[in-house]
């Protein structure tokens, strides 16, 4: 994959900008050339930690034709608004999870970014850890056979740890709380593995955690297949942890944290070891979306297949606050979904 560097603007200082900042500077794909966040602290600080410029604003960024890229991770609730100016500005944007916090916004970003033909690509990397690529290699060459079931859980624990101020504790900011915050990597993970869900019943719980979002979650997933999967989130764990078992009529996978990746094949009674590389998933898909904006591929995650993860999630909200099955179909033909 032989191709320019693109240059980049990061937009949003928050902790995750510089998770994605440190990946970006193990690349030879990626340059970080500006930065803009409202906080002229925060942004004099990240531009001295990355070598890069602070901008006076954000449309000094979108003017400056040396910027092919903006890095967005912006709380949820202004992705449209940001994406859009970058989008109309001719900016190629990678925008953190959830695309949004609704339906309506999620397509008018995508649509926004297809009309200006800009690459969006979307920062979903659970899926590309080394197990689930290792499991999806099996499903698709049929050692799995039918898919009928999995169970997954990704936890962390957050006691003490929150910050009421941020909108990622926020119900307004991070609705659905620890599912959308979290649990929508697994949920991703589960459409990639298992394929599309049709329909969802949700129960949210707050037990712990300060403040007035969810601190833990349960999804049961329909998927388009006829297969059932669950997806627990927690930010009320002692520890964190994370579990992912796929079962099929003939061979069955089982990951977590602790013993990593095991299956079992119809007729065996005891799961084998799989050793699988270790791989830097923010660089890998950060590579991916340098390449797509030089014109080599596409992203794997665009903004079509995060606005239908989001439509799962809203889904689990809706079944959850109104107590029944929800269709993926419903929440996709309600413009306030």
């Amino acid at each position: 994959m032989t191709f320019k560097p693109i240059n980049v603007a990061c937009l949003g200082m928050g902790w995750w900008s510089d998770v994605l900042a440190d990946a970006i500077k193990k690349s030879d794909k990626i340059n970080i050339v500006s930065c803009y966040t409202r906080s002229e602290e925060k942004r004099n600080a990240f531009a001295k930690k990355y070598s890069c410029v602070a901008a006076p604003s954000y449309e000094a960024i979108l003017a400056d034709k040396n910027i092919d890229a903006i890095i967005n991770t912006t709380p949820n609730s202004v992705h449209k608004e940001t994406t859009v100016a970058a989008a109309q500005a001719g900016k190629h944007v990678f925008l953190d999870k959830p695309i949004a916090n609704t339906v309506a916004d999620g397509r008018a970003l995508t649509e926004a970014c297809r009309k200006a033909g800009v690459v969006l690509g979307m920062g979903y990397q659970r899926r590309r850890e080394s197990q689930f690529r290792w499991i999806k290699q099996q499903i698709d060459a049929g050692i799995f056979g039918k898919l009928v079931n999995a169970e997954s859980n990704i936890s962390r624990d957050r006691l003490g740890m929150i910050d009421l101020n941020s909108w990622r504790y926020q119900a307004s900011g991070m609705p659905g709380g620890v599912m959308l915050q979290i649990g929508i990597h697994y949920v991703d993970v589960l459409t990639y593995l298992m394929g599309p869900v049709k329909a969802v019943s949700g129960r949210f719980a707050q037990l712990v955690l300060p403040g007035d979002n969810p601190d833990i979650a349960s999804l049961i997933l329909e998927h388009d297949n006829g297969a059932l999967t669950t997806v627990n989130a927690s930010y009320a764990s002692a520890s964190e942890y994370y579990l992912m078992n796929i079962y099929g009529k003939d061979a069955s996978a089982y990951y977590d944290l602790h013993t990593g990746l095991r299956w079992l094949k119809r007729g065996e009674d005891k799961p084998t070891p799989v050793t699988t590389p270790k791989i830097d998933t923010f660089v890998d898909e950060l590579e991916e979306f340098a390449a797509a904006v030089r014109g080599q591929g596409a992203p794997e995650v665009d903004g079509e297949k995060a606005t239908l993860s989001l439509a799962v999630m809203r889904a689990g909200i809706r079944s959850a606050q109104e107590g029944r099955r929800v269709e993926i179909a419903e929440i996709v033909a309600d413009p306030r979904a």
